[in-house]
């Protein structure tokens, strides 16, 4: 009962409304919702963009990055873009991989969300890229809540890279994980 009564506070009534989490592309007419949480420092500190400072730089990531990229999607709750969910495709050799990268508005962390969308790109992104056998994912050691998502959409922990990337400034660690196109899919 306590869940359903904190779903509420945040718009998300019940389990049925997650059923009403869509994807779709971003537009131009999405800043005012990309524009909540991409200028929250909670919400982009593990990402590799800078917590937006202006509607100017919004818009121009929005059309210069998300709306040219291959395949990203907002993840919507009535239709208002919550969040983000994008799969980069690797080429050549490595066209076999895809990786796959998530933000979520803060208000929304922890109420399901992020795992429904990671479970609508699993059941939908092998077919929508049949050349695609691994999605993968690389998760900072101290995002738990990321990790969590990704173990409850059915991804595998492979290990932890040490030293793997700089980011705002710090060498970071991150946690593998992937979900290969034969895996069992997760509801």
């Amino acid at each position: 009962m306590e869940e359903q009564s904190s779903l509420k506070m945040i718009g998300v009534k019940d389990e049925d409304e997650l059923s009403s989490i869509t994807l779709r592309r971003f537009d131009v007419s999405d800043i005012d919702d990309f524009m909540v949480w991409a200028t929250d420092e909670r919400v982009s500190r593990y990402c590799r963009w800078d917590t937006v400072r202006s509607r100017d730089v919004a818009m121009n990531y929005i059309t210069n990055r998300i709306m040219v990229h291959p395949w990203t999607r907002a993840i919507c709750l009535n239709d208002r873009a919550i969040g983000r969910i994008s799969v980069k495709p690797h080429s050549g050799n490595e066209r076999c991989r895809g990786d796959l990268s998530y933000v979520v508005a803060s208000k929304y962390w922890g109420k399901g969300v992020a795992t429904k969308a990671v479970s609508m790109v699993v059941a939908s992104i092998f077919e929508e890229w049949p050349h695609l056998e691994r999605l993968e994912a690389l998760v900072e050691v101290e995002n738990i809540g990321s990790q969590k998502v990704l173990e409850k959409a059915g991804f595998k922990r492979e290990g932890v890279l040490r030293k793997y990337f700089i980011l705002k400034g710090s060498t970071r660690d991150v946690v593998v994980y992937s979900f290969i196109s034969t895996d069992a899919k997760v509801d």
